[in-house]
């Protein structure tokens, strides 16, 4: 890939899948060429003009970036020849990193594969975060099927990754919660929980699925859905929430875990989970609409709350903590839940000026009107699920893959779940 894309507003008139193509092909640039070179894992973060001066990359970001790579083969963006060079680069990394019972850390070196802390007790595993990396993984694993020895070779290097995996010793003890960190030097002792309605959602179903360190039902039903936080039932802007926190958090909670999981018929007891990110993505886009504190900007055409760069630092941007800063990737990745709102945000911030909203690896991270505030830089888990969710809107192509996973499968059938990928999977079987 060579040369930039022209900016969104010199094709404002093409027809919308168009205009998808080209900021979707235009925020892969991030995991290609603003990868970190040597690894080709994915950078934290990247800026709007040169590389960072330094060698760290990002766990869950990265697996992002090999969802990316499949959008790319599929689309003729890259090779597949190209695709599995690269991920061969990454695999090596990852197989030379530092791991904790099988998990990553969250921030690792990409020239040496060691961990770099992400604060003074934070200085080990990282589960959510190997959990979207595992997702990319078998996104990966499930696409290069051919009989060649390359692609072969990339499977069972995934598999040995994935099936060192120690999720049961993240129970802490055999208890019925799994943990978010264990460090070497500090143990258990940050005592997070992934509990509650959050993005943990992608931990528990591979966690269930593990063909080798597998969790029981009861570690789901009573730690991550029986948390505070979890049950909602109210209204916010006349809309039911099943789900979630107050006004539903930032919007990367419908997305991080359903860039693998296809929220379509995905039910538990607990709800349906393409009714709860409609929904959560409905009361994001209507507060945004009412905008109760006067914002400028704000309206039915520039809408998006979720975590991302602010002028004050790294935010989690929702309707109850909402400082009035847009970030593109919370409109572009809810394509799925509501269509013809994502579609009006997307030739909105197409029309804005080009050289304050959009660039090298698509548009940035986050801008503000009302403090005439635009990033100068982008982030791997703002960009990595445009890309990924554009896609799954387009074609389900990260859907079909992710959930065709036999484990994946294992997971949400132990969990209680029913999905028309499980109906679908049992009658191949059956054939």
């Amino acid at each position: 890939m060579t040369g930039n894309l022209a900016a969104p507003a010199t094709v404002s008139a093409e027809a919308d899948d168009a205009l998808l193509e080209m900021v979707q092909r235009q925020t892969f640039r991030y995991f290609w060429e603003g990868a970190h070179r040597p690894s080709g894992l994915a950078r934290d973060r990247q800026k709007t003009t040169g590389d960072p001066n330094n060698d760290l990359v990002a766990i869950g970001g990265s697996g992002f970036g090999f969802m990316a790579i499949v959008v790319a083969v599929t689309r003729d963006w890259t090779s597949r020849d190209a695709a599995l060079n690269r991920l061969g680069t990454m695999l090596s990394c990852l197989e030379q990193a530092t791991r904790y019972r099988g998990m990553f850390a969250h921030f690792i070196n990409g020239r040496t594969a060691q961990t770099i802390p992400f604060s003074r007790m934070d200085d080990g595993a990282d589960v959510v975060e190997s959990a979207l990396l595992f997702q990319g993984l078998l996104c990966v694993r499930q696409f290069f099927d051919r009989a060649t020895s390359v692609e072969r070779s990339l499977r069972e290097r995934i598999d040995r990754l994935w099936q060192e995996a120690e999720w049961d010793f993240y129970r802490r003890d055999g208890g019925n919660h799994l943990y978010w960190h264990w460090s070497p030097n500090h143990g258990f002792a940050m005592n997070q929980k992934v509990t509650g309605w959050n993005e943990g959602l992608i931990v528990y179903v591979l966690a269930a699925g593990s063909p080798s360190h597998p969790i029981d039902a009861d570690v789901y039903h009573q730690g991550f859905a029986s948390g505070p936080g979890f049950r909602n039932g109210r209204s916010y802007y006349g809309i039911e929430l099943p789900l979630g926190m107050e006004f539903g958090g930032p919007l990367f909670l419908a997305h991080y875990s359903f860039c693998g999981l296809d929220p379509r018929g995905l039910c538990d007891r607990y709800a349906d989970y393409f009714e709860q990110n409609v929904r959560h993505t409905q009361i994001n886009y209507r507060h945004c609409v009412t905008n109760p504190h006067g914002y400028k900007g704000y309206g039915p055409d520039c809408w998006g709350l979720t975590s991302s760069h602010s002028p004050s630092g790294y935010v989690a941007h929702a309707p109850d903590n909402d400082i009035g800063v847009i970030t593109p990737s919370a409109a572009l990745s809810s394509f799925s839940y509501t269509p013809e709102e994502a579609m009006r945000a997307l030739r909105s911030f197409s029309a804005k000026p080009t050289n304050r909203i959009w660039g090298r690896f698509g548009f940035v991270d986050a801008f503000s009107e009302s403090r005439n505030w635009f990033a100068r830089t982008f982030l791997a888990v703002n960009q990595g699920p445009i890309v990924i969710m554009l896609e799954n809107f387009r074609s389900g192509l990260l859907w079909d893959l992710f959930m065709a996973a036999p484990e994946v499968q294992i997971g949400l059938a132990k969990l209680g779940f029913t999905s028309p990928h499980m109906t679908k999977n049992r009658a191949s079987i059956g054939s």
